[in-house]
């Protein structure tokens, strides 16, 4: 099997969302079927001799490669969504973020005491997402066991908040 450059699948959008942000467009990588099976093949190498009992994606964009790497693992699949948009009982964790703050909120039964947990997203920034979606696994006593981006953007030194986590992604950003 040819490995494919997904680095070079990914559109740049200058001054997107907005002036001085470059904004790394993903939906050119997932509109392509190769490029988006070879994604989620090479995630599920990072992890695949880890034991998994649940998949948080955290929204949106990670629900994209957590439901297929949840499949491939045998394991559950978990929302973590901004605030409002779950149905049942939550918890919640504030966070910052590139260019503000949010909240974000899972169901309150969704992770069981002592499972082990992969948290995945398509981007990994300044870590504040990550952070807040790490707590909210940890308050219902899941043990994190990896976290899993598309893309870090290493300029911003998000792996600096997550120190102690095994931080895995598959493209990297210098600048």
């Amino acid at each position: 099997m040819v490995k494919i450059n997904l680095k070079s699948k990914i559109r740049e959008v200058p001054d997107f969302p907005k002036k001085g942000i470059l904004f790394y467009d993903i939906t050119t990588l997932l509109k392509d079927p190769k490029g988006l099976k070879s994604t989620i093949d090479e995630m599920y190498n990072l992890v695949k001799g880890k034991k998994i009992d649940k998949v948080v994606a955290i929204e949106s964009r990670g629900f994209i490669f957590a439901v297929p790497l949840a499949l491939k693992l045998g394991a559950g699949f978990v929302l973590v969504r901004k605030p409002g948009k779950l149905p049942a009982e939550t918890i919640s964790e504030a966070y910052t973020l590139e260019y503000g703050s949010n909240t974000l909120e899972m169901h309150k039964d969704a992770i069981e005491e002592g499972e082990s947990v992969l948290i995945i997203d398509d981007l990994l920034a300044t870590g504040g997402t990550m952070a807040a979606a790490i707590n909210l696994v940890e308050k219902r006593g899941g043990e994190v066991k990896s976290v899993l981006c598309l893309v870090e953007l290493t300029f911003l030194k998000g792996r600096d908040l997550l120190k102690g986590y095994d931080v895995q992604s598959l493209i990297t950003y210098d600048k």
